[in-house]
């Protein structure tokens, strides 16, 4: 009777693993979409069977080990950081871009042109009025469209800076959600872990490295600690150490919690792009621009300061003016009257002289080494070609992205055919146990028929 009263304890035990390894099955399945969420293996442990040392044998259902694998998802992590920091960069110079249009028939470009044949013209007839008038409206359109251009410049970088402080405010959140997790992704004595928890966890980290490069310090006890640039807390377990944006100069800076300065630190995500556009390419094509701007100015009016106009006066006021400091934002056309316009040099009155020589700066090396209309076309194509180099990263790294998860999904991910292999194995175990549980109990009640009955006394 022992042996069979033993029997049944195992099949009963058995009968409940397998309804737990079921169970973890089931769980596996309904959470295969989940955000963070990897395979979840149930473990069996054997039990010692030995008669001469009562040793009963049997089966139990130890802790449900996670199969998440640390390196696949820093390696997905890393890659994240890459591919946004490329994707923002994308997306900034394409806006950039957009005022260094060479094709488009308006612009610093055709403007540029109109101005000079403006001069050539007037070098042919240079007296005539209309002709004179002419070179007023096409330097004041010249004009506008520097202003336009640095002005939408400046423009694209105050966004970054609205968009930089929305994206502080994400890192910040996604902080405060860690630290709630870590206060309950505990590891239980046993060794396990909580599969929502953990799920939410690594989201959580994941959504984070879209937006700033981090490390990861990963305790036993289940919690986390993440560093910004490797080296500035922002979680350390329940408590988070929120970054901070200084907008209040032209170079925005990233602050610490205690303010130190932490800006050198970010390199990836989507705040590394937005700090490098607004604290370097953005600033870099505006300081071409006004270069450009400056030099035009200087040449013309120095130019025209070099002859007379058509009262045979030498110019008293110059074409263009700007303010040094921002001569693209600023450069505007001084209001001149047609006859004020010097076509003509000191010893020829009336006459084209200096108008030629204007006209011959649409060709001048002035601006180290090359043209106005070449050192525009260079900046153009700086622009372009940072915008081209940010969309063959992105591609490169959209690919090694989608490597990296591909490499998670194959070590972690659930795989519902796998699942449903498991399901049908453990299912066949239950169903095999509780026939044999079935037969147990007969058999315990057939021995307990055989026993005579007990008499009273």
């Amino acid at each position: 009777m022992g042996n069979l009263t033993t029997s049944l304890v195992n099949a009963a035990t058995a009968l409940q693993v397998y309804g737990g390894a079921l169970d973890v099955t089931e769980e596996n399945v309904s959470n295969a979409d989940t955000p963070g969420f990897v395979t979840q293996t149930p473990t069996l442990i054997a039990q010692s069977f030995d008669l001469q040392t009562g040793a009963p044998g049997g089966v139990l259902l130890g802790i449900t080990q996670s199969t998440r694998d640390q390196f696949a998802e820093q390696y997905v992590r890393t890659e994240q950081t890459n591919y946004s920091f490329d994707q923002q960069k994308v997306s900034d110079l394409t806006s950039a871009q957009n005022y260094f249009s060479l094709s488009t028939s308006s612009g610093i470009a055709p403007a540029l042109s109109d101005l000079f044949q403006s001069f050539s013209q007037l070098s042919v007839t240079p007296n005539d009025a209309v002709a004179r008038q002419t070179v007023l409206n096409n330097a004041a359109t010249v004009a506008q469209d520097f202003r336009d251009t640095a002005n939408g410049l400046l423009s694209q970088a105050n966004n970054l800076h609205q968009a930089t402080s929305t994206t502080i405010n994400t890192i910040n959140q996604l902080a405060t959600t860690i630290a709630g997790i870590n206060s309950a992704n505990r590891v239980d004595p046993a060794g396990g872990v909580d599969a929502g928890v953990d799920a939410q966890l690594n989201a959580a980290l994941t959504q984070l490295s879209q937006y700033v490069n981090f490390s990861l310090l990963q305790l036993p006890d289940g919690e986390v600690s993440v560093y910004v640039g490797g080296q500035t807390p922002l979680v350390v377990g329940s408590q988070t150490y929120a970054v901070q944006g200084d907008f209040s100069a032209p170079q925005t800076a990233i602050l610490s919690s205690s303010g130190t300065d932490i800006t050198g630190q970010i390199t990836g995500g989507q705040l590394g792009a937005e700090l490098d556009d607004n604290n370097k390419i953005l600033p870099s094509y505006i300081i071409s621009l006004d270069t450009l701007a400056q030099n035009l100015a200087n040449q013309v009016n120095s130019t025209l300061g070099n002859g007379i106009d058509q009262n045979g006066a030498a110019p008293v006021t110059n074409l263009f003016s700007y303010n040094p400091n921002s001569a693209a934002q600023t450069l505007t056309v001084n209001p001149l009257t047609p006859d004020q316009i010097a076509a003509a040099t000191p010893g020829a009155p009336g006459g084209n002289g200096n108008a030629v020589t204007l006209a011959a700066l649409a060709n001048a090396p002035v601006i180290n080494g090359y043209t106005f209309a070449q050192a525009y076309g260079n900046l153009g194509a700086q622009v372009g070609s940072d915008l081209s180099a940010a969309q063959n990263s992105s591609a490169t790294n959209q690919s090694l992205l989608s490597q990296a998860e591909s490499l998670r999904q194959q070590v972690s991910g659930v795989s519902l055919n796998t699942q449903a292999e498991d399901l049908l194995q453990y299912e066949r175990s239950y169903d095999a146990i509780s026939k044999m549980l079935g037969v147990l109990n007969s058999l315990s009640l057939d021995v307990i028929n055989l026993l005579p009955p007990i008499s009273a006394s």
